[in-house]
């Protein structure tokens, strides 16, 4: 699978566990764990790790986040992309939109875009 999905620190934790329990390949980490930014991390820095370790941010943040994006675009920066969740669609559903989106994805394809699901 091209992608590999950070997820937030205020996204459900239902999200990381229900994906890895339906796509064990899909790579999954969540703000805080071992190896990814720590909680309370500004949403800047997690945006330089994404780029480091090219993983998609997966949010809730649908306010500050297009600031966040411009900006770290505009310091020369990149990032393999951004989602946001739908809060009109269930957990399972989200999950399903970003399952369908790891899968049939590939490399770079959101570089630098604010993707909100649902995309299909």
């Amino acid at each position: 699978m091209a992608l590999k999905y950070l997820m937030d620190e205020n996204v459900d934790p239902a999200y990381s566990t229900q994906i890895r329990r339906k796509c064990p390949d899909l790579v999954i980490r969540t703000v805080g764990e071992i190896g990814t930014p720590s909680l309370s991390t500004l949403d800047p820095e997690i945006l330089l790790w994404c780029e480091e370790y090219n993983f998609v941010l997966v949010t809730n943040n649908r306010k500050s986040m297009p600031v966040h994006l411009t900006d770290h675009i505009a310091q020369s920066h990149h990032v393999p992309g951004i989602f946001i969740l739908n809060s009109n669609l269930s957990i399972g559903q989200n999950i399903e939109e970003l399952i369908i989106i790891a899968q049939c994805s590939y490399a770079q394809e959101y570089q630098d875009q604010i993707i909100h699901l649902p995309m299909t």
